[in-house]
């Protein structure tokens, strides 16, 4: 990682504000369902691991319908919120959380055979995405499911032109390979799908399934009204009728692959 673990412990605020902002929530909703729709009825709980899982999420969600889920992240004040939201759920038996750097985990976690191991949010702060896609890779057993989410090129350009009126920003964003966090304050690699597939497959991946979340949210540039339940009901419904069809997973802000 190239990112201080210190920079993501003092964004804890504004992070967990997110999270409970529109555009959070359709995050974590779309990356659920999707999730669950490759899933389907697996027969049971499942061990899934979570890498750079940060404050629990997905975890939560996941654990909430009886998964066992190992949370890996090396920001302590990101794990230590993960803890005290899977004690207030009732969750605590159902989530382990682990302080480590996702890119080098210990033999344990490394060799667990997890059914399921999730890599969101995480390509965007490394330089080697194939290496780093190899060793999330690693911990998964045979025949289990892989979703990995980062930012979407795509939509950088998109969002500038529409959010801020700025074409010329704008076009100067069509090829941009980063970005920056102001919550965070890092910078972020920019990548596309169409860019990862190819990375999967070599890793022995198959099946690939291409998402998008938030197709429309973003490009929606009255935020305030998002907050309204009947507006944000609608919206997530269009959100979720349009993960996986083209053309939208093509320029939503985030992709998720499952595989």
């Amino acid at each position: 990682m190239s990112v201080a673990p210190e920079k993501f412990d003092t964004a804890m605020t504004a992070w967990q504000e997110w999270q409970d902002a529109p555009w959070g929530r359709l995050r974590y909703a779309v990356a659920e369902a999707n999730l669950a729709r490759r899933l389907g009825d697996d027969g049971g709980p499942l061990r899934i691991l979570d890498l750079a899982g940060g404050d629990g999420g997905d975890a939560i969600r996941l654990a909430g319908r009886g998964h066992h889920v190992t949370v890996v992240d090396y920001a302590p004040a990101m794990l230590a919120a993960a803890s005290e939201r899977a004690s207030a759920a009732g969750l605590t038996e159902l989530i382990t959380c682990v302080q480590t750097d996702a890119t080098a985990l210990p033999a344990e976690i490394a060799d667990g055979a997890f059914d399921v191991v999730l890599c969101h949010n995480l390509l965007q702060y490394v330089d080697d995405v194939p290496g780093v896609l190899a060793a999330a890779l690693a911990p998964l057993r045979h025949g289990g499911l892989f979703s990995v989410m980062a930012i979407n090129r795509h939509s950088a350009a998109l969002n500038v032109a529409v959010r801020d009126m700025d074409p010329a920003a704008a076009l100067g964003a069509l090829d941009a390979a980063q970005a920056r966090t102001r919550m965070f304050d890092s910078a972020l690699r920019l990548h596309t799908a169409e860019e990862i597939v190819p990375v999967l497959r070599g890793l022995g991946c198959r099946d690939v399934e291409h998402c998008g979340i938030r197709s429309f949210c973003d490009y929606i540039t009255d935020d305030s009204r998002k907050y309204d339940p009947a507006f944000y009901a609608d919206l997530e419904r269009l959100e979720l009728a349009a993960t996986a069809r083209p053309p939208y997973m093509h320029t939503a802000r985030l992709f998720q692959l499952t595989a």
